[in-house]
């Protein structure tokens, strides 16, 4: 077995952004290999993120699915007394694909994960949550990205404000927590909701 080389082992001659959206910077650095060769590694450097696992009680579900605004949530067919996880439906340029996905967002400077979080929730869905907790940080695709993501857990979810950004064109749904992850598992599926309720459901937070 080969063992794995050390990091002094490279040697970066050449870090260039090639392009910047306001969103994210894209480029390449130019490194030295252990073998002696030159290698130009391609990357795009983006914001960190927050997933959020958010569970909400099924009576909070059946009372605000009432409103017709189109800021709340329309539940899937369930016991009364059966929570639910908060989900949002939406188009995704880039992909061409309508997905179910957990309601994410992009950290804000200043703010802590679970700050981030609680605000993106509320934004996306018009729920607040009364308590969370962080349950990973991860290195998202680093073949490519320079990108860190998290996974929170909210709960104790109240009726607040949503306020979508222009480029947000989103359908809340609730589902509940005994069809979650099956229902994420369908196609078109995506990585961070998938991971994200394998991690809640390991910590035992989907029982």
């Amino acid at each position: 077995m080969v063992p794995p080389t050390d990091p002094t082992d490279w040697e970066l001659l050449e870090s260039h952004t090639e392009y910047e959206t306001g969103w994210y910077d894209g480029g390449y650095d130019l490194l030295r290999q252990p073998d002696g060769t030159e290698k130009r590694y391609f990357w795009a450097d983006l914001p960190p993120a927050v997933v959020v696992v958010a569970r909400v009680d099924g009576t909070v579900v059946a009372e605000s699915s009432s409103d017709e605004d189109g800021s709340r949530t329309e539940p899937e067919d369930a016991p009364a007394t059966e929570d639910h996880l908060l989900f949002v439906e939406q188009y995704r340029p880039t992909i061409r694909e309508t997905h179910l996905e957990l309601p994410a967002g992009i950290v804000e400077d200043g703010e802590s994960y679970t700050q981030a979080a609680g605000r993106e929730l509320e934004e996306e869905t018009g729920f607040s949550p009364s308590s969370t907790a962080l349950l990973q940080e991860y290195a998202v695709a680093t073949g490519v990205l320079r990108h860190e993501r998290a996974v929170v857990y909210a709960e104790g979810l109240e009726l607040g404000e949503r306020e979508l950004d222009s480029n947000e064109f989103l359908a809340v749904r609730s589902i509940p927590i005994s069809d979650a992850l099956e229902r994420a598992r369908e196609s078109p599926a995506n990585d961070s909701t998938i991971s994200a309720l394998l991690l809640a459901k390991e910590e035992g937070l989907l029982s």
